[in-house]
């Protein structure tokens, strides 16, 4: 059964941690047009329903199954360095945010702590948010297996956190690691996810979950404590007006830091 709005109703978070792909970025079709020519490179056919197996599953891990599912074990380090250059090249052409992402992190920006929990490459979340002018309204941008100490800048200064160790989803380590930077306890922060894989991570993690998109095939929506078809939906927007603004740490208070896109 598909839990409704109204479960999430009366709640209010106290951060908010977005997946990317496919929930702020329409990049969905850009990973499967990418593993299309990627097949195409090495003369492979994709397996009967690999998009919906590959969906929110990090790239490294998505070659391998490429090259598995395929019997071309040899071949998981090519396809996934063709896999890449191919969402890279796709991204830069057409960087489409998903109906209503803009407007409700608009509506958040200065209110709460904003994250981004990734399994894709930080440059690639990086390339795709600042294309579509959202980078500047996100406080962290978490993405796994990055080496310790690293620290980059972002379009407005803010730091891209790149923690050790951190384990792709359906791990919790990218959910559990941006509500820590967002200052926020797991359970007062909420996920906001499109594929089961980053709700079983957002969940493993302890964070409410609102789901967003078309329903999985089978109706399963896993662990989402709601779920609707899009974020631009009235109903979603009008319980984003309503929630209580956060206290934001330190510079983070200054709205003008938080520009209008």
């Amino acid at each position: 059964m598909t839990p409704p709005l109204r479960t999430l109703s009366n709640w209010s978070p106290e951060a908010v941690v977005f997946d990317c792909d496919g929930t702020l970025m329409d990049t969905e079709r850009h990973w499967q047009d990418a593993r299309n020519r990627a097949f195409r490179e090495f003369g492979l056919l994709p397996p009967p329903g690999f998009a919906e197996r590959a969906k929110g599953v990090h790239y490294v891990d998505c070659g391998r199954l490429m090259a598995e599912e395929t019997n071309k074990p040899e071949l998981a380090a090519d396809l996934t360095t063709a896999l890449l250059a191919h969402f890279m090249s796709l991204v830069a052409e057409d960087p489409l945010t998903m109906p209503g992402a803009s407007e409700m992190v608009r509506l958040l920006s200065g209110r709460l702590p904003l994250a981004v929990a990734s399994n894709c490459p930080l440059e690639v979340v990086e390339e795709s948010l600042g294309r579509a002018g959202l980078r500047r309204h996100f406080h962290h941008i978490v993405v796994p297996g990055v080496p310790p100490g690293d620290r980059v800048e972002g379009d407005s200064g803010k730091d891209a956190e790149r923690p050790q160790a951190v384990r792709p989803k359906p791990w919790p380590d990218v959910y559990t690691t941006a509500a820590r930077l967002c200052g926020a306890r797991p359970e007062t922060a909420l996920a906001v996810e499109d594929s089961l894989t980053g709700i079983e991570s957002a969940w493993r993690a302890g964070l409410r979950i609102l789901g967003v998109g078309p329903l999985p095939d089978d109706g399963n929506t896993g662990h989402a404590d709601a779920w609707v078809p899009a974020l631009d939906r009235p109903e979603v927007l009008g319980w984003v007006r309503n929630w209580r603004p956060a206290s934001l740490p330190g510079a983070e208070r200054d709205h003008d830091r938080h520009r209008p896109l």
